[in-house]
């Protein structure tokens, strides 16, 4: 009997069980080399995750065209078993909701587990974990969504580093320009075109906010900002509340949970009141002459709920609206569909903002990747 799993890994081992008892040849290995390419891939994206466990578990051309069928047969399987019961509570009782996710998040923090299997899903063909509202994941599912951006925020930072300029001396082979070239020629390669790291000067500013309204959001966005500093390094991070503190030094802690922990401890309005605009202002008169200029994206993560001084936030929003390249602003509430920006700190920085986005899931946080 198939039985709902807490974990994408511990249902990938119950999966390489059931091709088994339809002839498949899964061994140890080869369940190894399923876990092991979760790591490597986007498994967010349904049509890529079937696609690698395909080509590790298949061992023949007759199981490969039998592979889909069962992956359909799998998964459609887990789909069914949704807790109903927990799932109408849920969405009748939307501040249980909140409590829920709430704890989980603590539970998450503090390294506690839960390993008891439930009827919840973990991976659904419909909704893939990257869609999930951060306030709504369940505590069984944390880790993996951790997991995910983590590898989304690498794969962003690396691609944001990654930058070419041709060269006029043998070097890394370009394909596009080569092609280009001797499109003239019939397709006959007779010139090669070559390119060379170009050195990139971009640099970026991050601000988060971790206010009471950004508590289940923070945790996410804090491991984004995390992983992406450590592929990228023209990078300076900031979390605000009623005061500004610069966290890129904390964010180089070895491990991200550890690093989170400390950051609790050492910013004394975690989880208090917003006041934005005395942040901003604080950031521009005491940090901005050595972060802030023509080649500085700035990326500010908040709901916007703001108690503070509107003029200071106008004034701040203003001067780095002019020196920055770009004042892209992302918030969670964004992502529904009735939303409006109706809140005044929200209003107040609008005219200043050049890209104003949701970021409520790891879908969201993949578009910033387009962005940049």
């Amino acid at each position: 009997m198939i039985q709902r799993q807490t974990s994408l890994a511990k249902n990938i081992v119950q999966f390489c069980r059931f091709l088994r008892q339809k002839n498949f040849v899964v061994g140890a290995d080869e369940e190894t080399t399923a876990l092991q390419a979760l790591m490597l891939i986007d498994h967010t994206s349904p049509a890529v995750f079937r696609s690698a466990l395909k080509a590790v578990l298949s061992r023949s051309k007759q199981q490969a065209e039998e592979f889909d069928d069962l992956f359909e047969e799998y998964w459609k399987q887990l789909n069914k078993a949704v807790d109903t019961k927990t799932k109408d509570n849920h969405e009748k009782h939307p501040a249980l909701k909140k409590q829920v996710s709430f704890k989980s998040l603590k539970t998450w923090l503090h390294g506690n587990r839960n390993n008891e299997t439930e009827e919840t899903a973990t991976y659904s063909l419909q909704e893939s974990l990257s869609q999930k509202d951060f306030s709504s994941v369940p505590e069984e599912e944390i880790d993996e969504l951790m997991q995910t951006i983590r590898a989304l925020a690498k794969r962003m930072a690396a691609k944001a580093g990654r930058r070419y300029k041709l060269s006029h001396e043998e070097d890394i082979p370009d394909l596009r320009q080569t092609l280009r070239r001797n499109m003239r020629r019939g397709g006959e390669l007779l010139e090669l075109a070559y390119r060379k790291p170009k050195q990139n000067r971009m640099k970026i500013l991050l601000l988060c906010d971790v206010s009471k309204s950004m508590e289940l959001y923070s945790a996410f966005l804090l491991q984004f900002m995390y992983s992406f500093q450590q592929v990228y390094s023209r990078i300076e991070t900031f979390a605000f509340g009623t005061s500004l503190k610069r966290i890129t030094p904390l964010l180089k802690e070895p491990n991200f949970r550890k690093a989170l922990q400390l950051l609790q401890a050492e910013t004394d309005d975690w989880s208090g009141g917003t006041r934005i605009g005395e942040c901003l202002y604080e950031l521009v008169i005491h940090h901005s002459k050595k972060i802030l200029d023509s080649k500085t994206i700035v990326i500010i993560l908040s709901d916007g709920w703001d108690k503070g001084n509107t003029r200071l936030l106008q004034q701040s929003m203003e001067f780095i609206h002019q020196k920055a390249r770009k004042v892209i602003w992302l918030n969670p509430l964004a992502g529904y569909a009735s939303y409006r920006p109706d809140a005044e700190g929200m209003q107040t920085a609008m005219p200043f903002i050049d890209v104003f986005a949701p970021v409520h899931n790891a879908e969201s946080l993949k578009k910033l990747g387009r962005l940049l």
